[in-house]
């Protein structure tokens, strides 16, 4: 029996909709309905009345709702106090970053937290967008830092986890200037010769909002989809090179703008070819009993109070 089976099993408990539960779980509802199963297989009796909706629990899974709400709480609590006792990682904070964050928006924000906050010791785990959030459900990391925007929400439980606002992104189409320090393709191309599309891989987080900035468009584009990586960074080198036209976030490409490696590839008429994102920091919340990472907690609430600030303002 897996503990992650026992955190499906509480979500369906508390949603009553499979669902529902799945996108909380991030996992389709098939894979999510055979974890359900198998941990009824594992109990030898039927934890859901399929019979009715919303989904109601037997009397054997109103029984097991409770112990496991009890299990999983104690588990959170000896994992957090194992982590305390290894001298190695009692101060170390563990963040889950996106690949393309983790070269670019996170170091600076790091310098600035040591500035502000005060010095403190980090490990990063950079990941895709989906693994990253994964990192934070199956409590594989201390926190989450990761794009957000309201076309591609994560359906994080919010009773679950906290989240702050920490900045934007702008994501929007750049291409290598030619001699002339004009762009070597220039949008919206034309149905004769549309313009070389270095793409994000299907499934990728910035890969759909790109789609979301494309279907937007006040003129019909014209794409080639000549390449594909799951990767800004390997979108932006080839860009770089000139292979044609990538849609990058601000942070990964501002220093190659400022020196013309780099430049827009939509013209002043098309000014709505981007869209901005948040970045946004996320954790579990503790519960009461917890023992707590002091240099967490610390961080966060410092987190809190520069947001509140920043609002009352």
């Amino acid at each position: 029996m897996e503990t992650k089976w026992l955190e499906d099993f509480v979500s369906l408990a508390e949603t009553r909709s499979f669902s529902r539960s799945a996108q909380l779980r991030h996992v389709t509802q098939p894979a999510f309905s055979r974890r359900i199963q198998a941990l009824e297989a594992w109990a030898g009796t039927d934890l859901v009345d399929r019979s009715s909706y919303p989904t109601r629990l037997t009397p054997a899974g109103r029984t097991l709702y409770d112990q496991s709400l009890e299990t999983l709480q104690a588990l959170h609590s000896t994992r957090a106090a194992l982590r305390a006792h290894g001298s190695s990682s009692q101060d170390m904070i563990e963040f889950a970053v996106p690949h393309t964050l983790a070269f670019t928006f996170f170091p600076e924000w790091v310098s600035r937290m040591r500035e502000r906050f005060g010095p403190f010791k980090s490990r990063l785990i950079a990941l895709n967008v989906h693994d990253a959030v994964m990192r934070l459900v199956e409590g594989s990391c201390d926190l989450l830092v990761t794009y957000h925007h309201e076309s591609q929400p994560f359906q994080l439980d919010t009773h679950r986890y906290e989240m702050l606002t920490l900045g934007q992104e702008v994501l929007a189409p750049y291409v290598r200037p030619g001699a002339d320090g004009r762009p070597l393709y220039c949008l919206p191309g034309s149905s004769t010769e549309p313009l070389p599309y270095l793409a994000y891989a299907p499934g990728a987080y910035l890969g759909r909002v790109t789609e979301l900035i494309l279907k937007e468009s006040p003129l019909a584009l014209h794409l080639d989809r000549v390449y594909e990586t799951d990767m800004a960074e390997g979108l932006k080198a080839m860009a770089l090179e000139g292979h044609g036209v990538a849609f990058l976030p601000l942070s990964a490409v501002r220093k190659d703008l400022r020196a013309r490696r780099l430049v827009s590839a939509a013209p002043p008429e098309l000014p709505h070819l981007q869209m901005t994102m948040d970045v946004r920091i996320c954790r579990e919340r503790r519960g009461p009993r917890e023992g707590g990472r002091d240099k967490i907690d610390a961080l966060w609430d410092f987190l809190v109070e520069r947001n509140s600030a920043a609002q009352a303002s």
